[in-house]
């Protein structure tokens, strides 16, 4: 009679897999972060990020249509501009070229997605980090919140559905709800990078955004050892309230989803980042990896670790296999 318990008949057949599945992966639960360059008059490649690029305003347009009507659930945009300064001035003036992009997109498609818009100085600042600086070089959280409040009304302005803040400063989330239902935007809402993560898998983002940054981001981004820190950031970014929180980046934080999926009343996003991108985008290159495969396996990994909705450079391509 051995074995008694024969747990292959469920995967005999594709049909017994599929009934018996547990974890879904589907193009409404995929976001697509796009980049759009000033002065850009033909897309330019990523080096580190191939496939990806930083968009003209026309192609952005053109390829965030293509996705959207693809299947994908939303749209994160970054911008990066010609020009740095030490406030990051060039996202908030509402002709930057994120607000001006960002007007391009909800023209095109209305409400037929979820236009999300990158609310951080990072890519506008000349010392590249994410707030204003004091006069000793440190990053001045309380300066940095005001700015921040006007950036979420910018871009709330400019047509975004929902602002990302997303350099870690204290008290963020409350900031700039107040600031967006002062100013008649109540409906708009507030995706908290609550557990963003000094990350070196961040590096082909700095390309990404052209970044201009000097040291590191240590003391407002979390430990990579620290967990009970983000489910604190986490709980505080909801009492303060943000509609999502998410967890930056996604693979090597897959416990920390997991825990954020099990403590949240609202839902939780992932970012499949710049740097996990890359490793298998070179592993499928020099022929290591089996690339569809392994892309679906790393999202449905982020997906069975609880996250609602992932943020991934492959969204668009993701869902046009999801959708075979």
């Amino acid at each position: 009679m051995f074995p008694e318990h024969r747990p292959r008949r469920l995967r005999v057949t594709p049909a017994m897999r599929r009934l018996v599945g547990e974890t879904t992966l589907r193009p409404r639960q995929l976001i697509l972060p796009m980049f759009v360059a000033e002065g850009a008059t033909e897309p330019r490649p990523i080096a580190s990020m191939p496939g990806v690029v930083q968009h003209t305003r026309d192609s952005l347009r053109k390829a965030a249509v293509a996705a959207v009507r693809g299947g994908v659930g939303g749209l994160m945009i970054f911008g990066v501009p010609e020009k740095h300064d030490a406030t990051g001035s060039g996202g908030i003036d509402e002709n930057g070229i994120l607000n001006v992009a960002l007007r391009d997109l909800r023209s095109e498609l209305g409400d037929e997605t979820v236009l999300m818009a990158d609310t951080c100085l990072d890519e506008f600042t000349d010392h590249g980090h994410c707030g204003v600086l004091d006069v000793d070089g440190n990053v001045d959280n309380d300066a940095t919140l005001s700015v921040y409040a006007e950036m979420a009304v910018a871009q709330a302005e400019a047509g975004a559905h929902m602002v990302g803040p997303s350099g870690m400063m204290d008290g963020q989330v409350g900031v700039i709800r107040r600031a967006l239902d002062q100013t008649g935007h109540a409906d708009v809402g507030i995706l908290a990078y609550s557990a963003k993560y000094a990350s070196a898998f961040f590096g082909p983002f700095r390309e990404a955004v052209n970044s201009q940054l000097k040291g590191d981001r240590k003391t407002y981004q979390q430990d990579p050892g620290n967990a009970r820190e983000a489910l604190r950031e986490i709980e505080l970014d909801i009492a303060e309230g943000a509609d999502m929180v998410m967890v930056k980046p996604a693979l090597s934080y897959l416990d920390v989803v997991r825990a954020a999926a099990d403590l949240s009343s609202v839902p939780v996003a992932a970012y499949n980042i710049s740097g996990e991108y890359a490793m298998v985008e070179a592993a499928a290159a020099n022929g290591w990896l089996d690339r569809e495969r392994t892309i679906l396996e790393v999202l449905t990994s982020i997906r069975r670790a609880g996250a609602d909705v992932i943020l991934s450079y492959w969204a668009a391509e993701a869902t046009a296999w999801l959708n075979d």
